[in-house]
């Protein structure tokens, strides 16, 4: 009874969370609304880190989400929509979630880019009906600064994040227990 109601608070308060800073008339982007935006932040992400262009050309593929929204105060959810690029080409649309409790205060935007370095790791991830990072699999967090650059021979993991464009203050910067959802769109 005890864990029933602790899940059905962090539950409202998540909501209440997210809807405090979702405009009453927002509606879910549109499949050419995603790829607009995701096209800037590849852009902003090309520009921002030297060898970004030779690195995703090597990818087998690469997940694009412009715009993920975090909040919190002690319990936190975030969320974002994005896409799936193979070859270049988008060939499906996702959404990203994950709740949290702990040490946060704030509200965030960011921008992340998951690269999909092996076929197995791609393949799994497309099979998968709701894939989450720390269960279905691991996924590093490269760290670069603005003007940094991708040193690719020191990146040996199947699939890595890469964070940036960043706004808003947000104590945590973690992709642990975010859920990939695929949308129809």
């Amino acid at each position: 009874m005890i864990e029933r109601i602790t899940t059905k608070n962090l539950v409202c308060t998540i909501v209440l969370i997210l809807s405090a800073l979702i405009p009453a008339n927002a509606k879910a982007a549109d499949a050419r609304e995603i790829d607009i935006s995701a096209n800037v932040a590849l852009e902003q992400f090309q520009k921002e880190v030297k060898g970004a262009n030779q690195f995703l050309e090597k990818a087998n593929g690469y997940l694009i989400f412009p715009k993920v929204v975090k909040a919190g105060l002690g319990i936190g959810g975030e969320y974002g929509e994005g896409v799936l690029r193979i070859g270049g080409k988008t060939v499906a649309y996702y959404s990203t979630a994950a709740a949290s409790i702990g040490l946060q205060l704030g509200v965030q935007k960011k921008s992340v880019i998951i690269v999909f370095l092996t076929k197995e790791a791609l393949s799994k991830f497309s099979r998968s009906e709701g894939w989450e990072v720390g269960v279905d699999g691991s996924v590093a967090l490269i760290k670069v600064g603005a003007g940094g650059s991708i040193d690719t021979t020191n990146i040996k993991e199947p699939i890595v994040a890469f964070v940036f464009g960043q706004k808003g203050l947000m104590y945590n910067l973690t992709l642990e227990g975010s859920k990939f959802t695929k949308l129809d769109k």
